[in-house]
C-alpha cells in the first residue's frame, strides 16, 4: 500500500504554530512524515503568482488527502481560498478533513459546500 500523501492547506502568516508543529513531525525520526514547509509569500494577485499556483496545483493533484487547518484568519486568506477552491477542480483528493484550532473560528466559505469536509477542535 502506498503511503498517504497529505496536501495541507493553513495560512501560513498567520497560523505559525501549525507550521512548528508540522516541522517537529517531520524533525522526530519516530514518525514516517515528510513535510514540506515552503509556502507563498508572493501576494495571489500578482504577475510572479502564477507559477506558485502552478506548483501548489501538481502537488495537490499528487494528494490522496486534503487537510485544511483553520485558525482565526483562515477564512480571509485568499491563498488558503484558492487553495480550496483550486482542489476541486485538479481531482480533489477523496478524503477532505478541516480542523479547527478553535471552535470559534470562521471556516471558509469554500469548505462548507464539500460534502467530506469534516470539523473538529485540535
Amino acid at each position: 500500500m502506498a503511503k498517504p500523501k497529505v496536501f495541507v492547506s493553513y495560512d501560513h502568516s498567520e497560523d505559525v504554530l501549525y507550521k512548528r508543529l508540522l516541522q517537529a513531525w517531520d524533525a522526530n525520526p519516530d514518525f514516517d512524515f515528510d513535510f514540506d514547509s515552503r509556502g507563498p509569500d508572493t501576494p495571489i494577485d500578482s504577475t510572479a503568482a502564477g507559477p506558485i499556483k502552478a506548483a501548489l496545483a501538481v502537488k495537490m493533484k499528487s494528494a490522496t488527502h486534503l487537510l485544511v487547518l483553520v485558525g482565526a484568519l483562515s477564512s480571509k486568506s485568499r491563498w488558503m481560498n484558492w487553495e480550496i477552491d483550486r482542489a476541486k477542480t485538479v481531482r480533489c483528493p477523496p478524503e477532505t478533513r478541516c480542523g479547527e484550532a478553535c471552535k470559534d473560528n470562521t471556516t471558509p466559505a469554500g469548505l462548507l459546500k464539500r460534502r467530506h469536509s469534516v470539523g473538529y477542535e485540535l
